[in-house]
């Protein structure tokens, strides 16, 4: 006979081993609390604001000669965008650093710039983009495009993102793959026609399709084309292939003008040989950098440049350069400015601290208010309003927004406020005067957004 079977025999408790989650709690809650990067990573530092001038020289390249290079590329990365410029990040084959590349890539751009730059996650299986930064809002890109029609000024669309230590500003999708697949070709399109009023520079971190719907949105509006490989046989193989498929598919210019970024998102051994991927690449593509493996970067938490070792801040720093050099063709393309000097860019980007200024033909001094332009009268600038118009950028300023810009009218450039003027969607009086209203975006002069 069974002993256990008298009463007086205690009874076992059935426990369940598996977690429970909060009831109610969104999807994706319980990841966010107990394996978040605060929890997970050792020696995490506190974050460290990356928004000043001298950040960028916190890391030297040597002597004189490198210092110039560096500077060159610097002036690059500050070229003025007039419009908003559109970077795709894309790759056949997941875990090889894609959003990785993103964020960094947008961190340094809003550091160097020390502009609005912003990154969308438009993943369709469930993106990670929107645990690279601090998230502050629980919203992702389909509440914002459920949100267009209410969206009238930046500070409408600040309360979507969030917001790292460099200024770069994400917007996140949602981790429920069976939500973040509806995001479609027509609501990219949407978004991309509100937020490029906004914002100079985005950036798109897709998924590892070619064929799901809002990809085809994304390569058709991208001004330039970044294709992420591995330091690995079938990470090159993947990343050529992507190449072939896009060259085959109508989008041969845009191969043409595309980076290459080898990302070590793991060490690499001696087997391989990086040399002879890079030298493939080059004859594919305008550009082609190296990525070094960093432990900061591995972890796959927040990003943060500060924490990166100095190569691979530097890697970023030169692919944000090759970036640059391609804004001056978008811009022309777009007939804003022309390379001639007929219709310049109405200001350069600010110089590094103590650098002195640089006018061109058709270009203030700065440091000269007012002053009269050669060659046109009254100083008067086309597509330009004369009234009130400031002087060239002050050393370690960022340069002013510039609306009436041609092709734009009436449009306010995004970027920080000039010479103490409130930035874009925050109460306070426009630099240049009333900017005339888009349709469906009131002016934004008024103290009551």
């Amino acid at each position: 006979a069974d002993p256990r079977a008298g009463g007086a025999w205690p009874t076992p408790v059935a426990h369940d081993q598996r977690e429970r989650s909060v009831p109610g709690a969104p999807l994706g809650y319980t990841a966010a609390v107990e394996l978040s990067s605060d929890r997970l990573v050792r020696g995490k530092q506190k974050a460290r604001s990356s928004r000043n001038p001298s950040a960028a020289s916190r890391f030297k390249l040597g002597g004189k000669k490198e210092e110039a290079e560096r500077l060159r590329k610097l002036e690059l990365i500050r070229t003025p965008v007039l419009s908003c410029y559109r970077i795709a990040v894309i790759s056949l084959k997941g875990g090889v650093g894609k959003t990785t590349t993103t964020t960094a890539l947008g961190s340094t751009l809003a550091t160097e710039r020390q502009d609005k730059i912003l990154a969308i996650d438009a993943n369709p299986d469930a993106g990670t983009l929107g645990r690279r930064v601090r998230r502050e809002t629980g919203a992702t890109i389909r509440d914002l495009v459920q949100a267009i029609p209410y969206l009238n000024s930046y500070m409408d669309i600040r309360r979507f993102t969030s917001q790292a230590p460099s200024g770069l500003e994400i917007i996140a999708n949602d981790v429920d793959p069976a939500v973040s697949t509806t995001f479609n070709d027509e609501d990219y399109r949407r978004a991309i026609d509100v937020l490029g009023k906004q914002y100079p520079i985005i950036l798109t971190d897709s998924g590892t399709g070619l064929l799901y719907s809002a990809m085809r949105g994304v390569l058709d509006l991208a001004d330039q084309l970044i294709i992420i490989s591995t330091p690995s046989v079938d990470g090159a193989s993947s990343a050529s292939t992507t190449l072939d498929w896009l060259s085959a598919h109508g989008y041969a210019d845009l191969v043409q003008r595309s980076l290459t970024v080898i990302s070590g998102v793991r060490e690499t051994g001696k087997m391989i040989k990086v040399d002879d991927i890079v030298q493939h690449f080059e004859t594919r593509c305008r550009g082609v950098v190296v990525v070094p493996f960093d432990e900061h970067l591995a972890a796959g938490a927040e990003v943060d440049l500060d924490m990166m070792r100095p190569k691979t801040r530097e890697a970023y720093f030169n692919l944000s350069a090759l970036v640059a050099e391609d804004f001056a063709r978008a811009q022309q393309q777009q007939g804003l400015w022309t390379a001639d000097g007929q219709n310049p860019p109405p200001q350069f980007a600010p110089p590094m601290p103590g650098q002195q200024g640089y006018p061109t033909p058709g270009q203030q001094a700065p440091g000269h208010p007012g002053g009269h332009v050669p060659g046109q009268p009254g100083g008067h600038i086309p597509g330009q309003h004369a009234p009130g118009q400031p002087g060239g950028p002050v050393p370690g300023q960022p340069y002013p927004n510039q609306p009436g810009q041609p092709g734009h009218p009436g449009q306010q450039q995004p970027g920080p406020a000039p010479y103490g003027g409130q930035a874009p969607g925050h109460p306070g009086q426009q630099p240049h005067g009333q900017v005339q209203p888009q349709p469906g975006h009131p002016a934004q002069h008024s103290p009551a957004q």
